[in-house]
């Protein structure tokens, strides 16, 4: 199927840094979704603590292949893929997804970063990777949703710092500090089954979770296939991903993992000055 987003929302994409799809994934699909999230072993044996500035975590699961579980299909589906190759301006491989679960009242905050300065340090010479994030709760300001730094991806790669616990880096922030009086920041409010697309160098950040309500998401990263990593030791590089119609995410049911999706122990946090 052709891209999700018109030309004219691909410019705007292209101007801001980011776009919101409403209901890229249906009611079915998303229930789906959220009981692999929930019940799939792999993912559970896998969760990590993120942890923020401030001591707070965020559990996340991190994996480096679309396999054949329902959230690979949802990793590998037609309106993922075509719309990932119109944003990027060409054929993408998958390079990493994970489940990110801020639970109530105690999820914790991601701090201002951009994708690119941890995934520069995976080998992409190039920043051309984008994000999808899709809501499997509701995402509010209340239980910590995105928050996106609009045009914010034009200003290139900014060195990022580590925080304490070494769970993150984060943005410089003394340049943090002129970036968000110049540009606005937006939140992405977002229902289930929502999604919003975001370009690798686009700052972003989300609060801690306060709410009674959790805040689970499931994000998919990729990158161009011209865009290869120039380095192999990080489980990021190029293998060919094969696309599926979108009614296989439908058709795939509860299938968990089998093997194929290279979970991984520890999340990539590279050290930085």
């Amino acid at each position: 199927m052709p891209s999700l987003m018109s030309a004219a929302e691909i410019a705007a994409f292209n101007a801001d840094g980011f776009r919101i799809v409403p209901g890229m994934y249906d009611a079915a699909e998303v229930d789906l979704l959220r009981r692999a999230m929930e019940e799939d072993p792999e993912v559970a044996s896998h969760m990590l603590d993120r942890l923020d500035a401030h001591g707070a975590a965020t559990r996340v699961a991190l994996w480096n292949r679309a396999g054949d579980s329902v959230y690979g299909m949802a990793a590998r589906c037609a309106r993922m893929v075509d719309t990932m190759e119109a944003l990027l301006g060409g054929p993408v491989y998958h390079f990493q997804s994970k489940l990110t679960a801020k639970q109530p009242f105690v999820g914790g905050a991601w701090e201002w970063h951009q994708d690119y300065g941890y995934w520069y340090h995976n080998g992409c010479l190039f920043p051309h990777l984008a994000s999808c994030q899709v809501a499997l709760d509701r995402s509010g300001r209340a239980n910590g949703c995105l928050q996106m730094v609009q045009g914010s991806h034009l200003l290139g790669r900014i060195d990022h710092v580590p925080v304490p616990g070494e769970g993150q880096n984060v943005a410089d922030p003394k340049r943090m500090v002129e970036i968000t009086a110049r540009l606005k920041v937006v939140p992405c409010e977002l229902e289930p089954g929502d999604a919003v697309f975001f370009h690798s160098n686009t700052l972003h950040r989300s609060d801690q979770n306060r709410s009674p309500h959790r805040r689970w998401t499931l994000i998919c990263c990729y990158n161009r296939v011209d865009n290869d990593t120039v380095t192999r030791e990080h489980d990021r590089y190029y293998v060919p991903l094969e696309k599926v119609p979108d009614n296989a995410v439908r058709a795939a049911g509860l299938r968990f993992a089998s093997g194929d999706e290279h979970f991984t122990n520890r999340p990539f946090v590279p050290k930085v000055a």
